[in-house]
């Protein structure tokens, strides 16, 4: 009888309730509203599950691509922050999943990729846009975020830099300049990525992105992407990473950010916000008299 191959995992080894299998639970899928063929649901919070990576009877990008973007995530963004007819631009098009939303929305689209994967993208460096200045109104782009996949055999491109080198983010940095100059001043721009953890090391890629957009952007918020695609999410890895000490990655950043303009900067020099605090236990009567001038908002994270 042949003898098994063991897989050598390397890690704290933590002890296991006794009633769970030696190969893990079965991983479950946590229970999300219905997607309609025609439409998906414009999100309401900070935190997006998606069940699969497109919508509707027309396929979204190819989902056997490497790195897919969800159809959802880019059709919100549209729903949001464009309107029939404005121009959107993904530098890292991929498969193509933001020209097919774009087009079946009635928007402009242009996408870019270093190597193209959809007979529309347009074959071209994201860090030099063929673009000119404040012509665009909205951007979109899921970029690498180390060298963990092969997204190409292109000798430039930045998927072959690991994100433990900051050279990776430097050539980053270029792709956010690129993208302020070609976006409209007061236009949004999002940006989808992950962070890594590798041989008992973590790089927190996306908060170090993060701090780089804000040199060029304004924050509009910031979602959490619930990642369902990768290889670990199996019962097998969830078992791994309870006994030997590690997490595996659950999400993705999606960043949401503005090209600051004068009419912005003039809003938050006169923004005058109230808080409604409330004592814990009973909550008191407040007046409901506002002033014209001021926003009344209530504290959140309390509890």
């Amino acid at each position: 009888m042949a003898s098994k191959r063991k897989t050598k995992v390397e890690g704290t080894n933590l002890p296991l309730p006794i009633d769970m299998p030696t190969n893990g639970f079965a991983y479950q899928v946590s229970e999300t509203k219905e997607m309609k063929d025609e439409k998906p649901t414009l999100e309401a919070t900070t935190l997006w599950d998606y069940p699969k990576q497109s919508y509707g009877k027309i396929p979204k990008g190819n989902n056997k691509y490497a790195g897919v973007t969800p159809a959802f995530i880019i059709w919100n963004l549209v729903q949001r922050y464009t309107k029939p007819g404005d121009l959107v631009v993904d530098p890292m098009a991929g498969s193509g999943t933001t020209i097919d939303v774009c087009k079946e929305e009635g928007r402009q689209v242009i996408g870019y990729d270093i190597s193209p994967a959809h007979p529309e993208v347009i074959q071209n460096d994201a860090r030099s846009m063929p673009l000119h200045d404040d012509s665009v109104d909205m951007v979109f782009i899921d970029s690498p975020y180390s060298d963990n996949i092969n997204y190409s055999d292109h000798p430039d491109c930045i998927g072959k830099i690991s994100c433990e080198d900051e050279r990776f983010f430097d050539e980053l940095d270029k792709v956010a300049a690129e993208i302020h100059r070609i976006l409209k001043p007061g236009k949004v721009m999002a940006w989808l990525i992950g962070d890594q953890w590798v041989k008992k090391r973590f790089t927190p890629v996306g908060l170090k992105l993060y701090e780089r957009l804000c040199k060029y952007f304004e924050t509009v918020d910031l979602i959490c992407v619930v990642r369902r695609g990768q290889s670990s999410n199996t019962g097998l890895w969830h078992n791994r990473a309870r006994r030997f000490n590690f997490y595996l990655r659950g999400f993705k950043y999606l960043f949401i950010m503005r090209k600051p303009s004068i009419e912005t900067d003039k809003e938050q020099q006169n923004r005058l916000v109230k808080w409604a605090r409330y004592e814990r236990g009973e909550i008191k009567k407040r007046s409901k008299t506002k002033s014209p001038s001021s926003t009344t908002a209530t504290p959140t994270g309390s509890g």
